[in-house]
């Protein structure tokens, strides 16, 4: 009778005989309520409540009991219990007492990731741009968020990476769910583990109370992973099994937590240089770059910086609380003419602190402050030539050998330096393979 008024209501609904049957449904299933009566053919109320609260103590629980127990419903109370109905149960009592204790789940759920979500989205900027390349970025993901595909995100810093993928969950069915984000690079290797899966009570000094960790907390929304290609090799492992099966333990714990997540990771490093390197699991790169999307960097798309530009001044004047501001034809000319090695990141510090500078109603170029030396040549005569320090002695043969030697020296310098030292994904960017960089280090002695 109780299972057909619930759904009725639109609740699904997993029943058990006794304390076993419904401590295996608490393991497998992850109810959002336990409704139990607490006299039981095996086993009792008391330990389906208490295998609960072991499960998640934020679970809320209603004990069902007689008329005449009523003491035994106040003993199940002070031992976590949400509610109790004595029987006969009124199932319209039932039922408001039911989406009561939903509802406090829920809010509870959403209060603890508030405070992250609200520092999260304020002051994310929108995307914005009318570049054909950003415009098939914006296809693809439309594409991808109809399924539940796993999407890699690759991208240089500064790109917009996350913001793409708060636009992928919102334009996918898990739009009412959570979006969790951890940025993999920023949180030490030791922590990174009990954040992703949480921790139980006793798992290590200090851990006071269990911790629930980011895959739980996105349940039935979107985990965002950035900068996955940070992920220590210990810890890939324990991430491949949770994205295969959608389960983990906790951090010191032994019982098995099926979660529903949606899985979006981003990087900026070359990935397959780091698989060739083996700095990062083969196994684990293909299970994340099912659905791979490239975002192109600020400098592939020069027509959407003023657009931008015009944006962050228009945004920054409101939160300061400026008249509105123009932009110079120079100031417009720096800002094309700049690499934005930042890229959008870049551009939007670049705008705030020219909005802070400028006391006038235009924004100049001497505002900007930017530094134009890899952009700009050197006006007339104060650039030395470069050919006065090549060496053209001997044979034209000579000459050749020892010029392209030299650039050969430097582009691999340059490659290694953007690479953070890591040979297998300078090899990706010069474009020759591993075997060929490790000769030409030896040749020149770069260490």
């Amino acid at each position: 009778m109780l299972r057909l008024a619930l759904e009725a209501q639109g609740h699904e609904v997993v029943e058990a005989r006794d304390q076993p049957e419904a401590v295996q449904a608490l393991r497998s299933g992850r109810p959002s309520l336990v409704l139990s009566d607490l006299r039981l053919p095996q086993g009792d109320g008391f330990g389906v409540l208490r295998a609960a609260k072991d499960l998640d103590p934020e679970l809320p629980v209603i004990v069902m009991t007689a008329f005449g127990s009523i003491q035994d419903a106040v003993t199940a109370m002070k031992e976590g219990a949400l509610d109790f109905l004595a029987k006969p149960v009124d199932p319209d009592h039932l039922l408001l007492m039911v989406e009561r204790a939903l509802s406090l789940r829920r809010l509870a759920a959403e209060n603890f990731l508030l405070k992250e979500e609200l520092a999260s989205r304020r002051g994310a900027p929108q995307i914005i741009g009318e570049d054909p390349k950003l415009k098939q970025v914006t296809l693809a993901l439309q594409r991808a968020a109809v399924t539940d595909t796993t999407v890699l995100l690759e991208g240089e810093s500064g790109t917009g990476k996350e913001l793409f993928a708060r636009a992928l969950h919102v334009l996918s069915t898990r739009a009412e769910g959570p979006f969790v984000a951890i940025n993999c690079a920023a949180i030490p290797e030791n922590l990174l583990e009990t954040e992703l899966f949480g921790y139980e009570k006793g798992a290590f000094t200090g851990a006071a109370n269990r911790k629930p960790g980011k895959f739980e907390l996105a349940h039935h929304g979107t985990l965002f992973l950035d900068e996955i290609g940070e992920l220590p090799l210990a810890l890939q492992a324990k991430i491949l099994r949770a994205l295969e099966e959608r389960r983990f333990e906790r951090v010191g714990g032994t019982t098995s937590i099926q979660v529903d997540v949606r899985i979006v990771a981003a990087t900026n490093r070359h990935l397959k240089a780091a698989v060739a390197a083996r700095q990062f699991r083969e196994d684990l790169f293909f299970r994340l770059s099912v659905f791979p999307i490239s975002i192109p960097p600020l400098r592939e798309r020069p027509g959407d910086i003023q657009m931008l530009a015009r944006h962050f001044i228009e945004r920054f004047c409101r939160d300061l609380n400026k008249k509105p501001l123009a932009l110079a034809p120079s100031a417009i000319d720096e800002l094309l003419a700049y690499s934005w090695r930042g890229n959008v990141r870049e551009l939007q510090n670049c705008i705030e602190r020219a909005v802070i500078l400028t006391e006038g109603d235009t924004i100049h170029a001497r505002h900007l402050n930017l530094t134009m030396h890899d952009n700009h040549a050197v006006a007339a005569g104060e650039e030395e030539d470069p050919w006065a320090k090549i060496d053209l002695s001997g044979s034209m043969a000579d000459a050749s050998r020892r010029v392209l030697a030299d650039v050969e020296r430097r582009k691999i310098v340059q490659a290694l330096k953007e690479a953070s030292g890591n040979p297998g994904i300078a090899a990706e960017i010069l474009q020759v393979n591993f075997k060929t960089l490790q000769a030409k280090l030896k040749d020149y002695q770069i260490s």
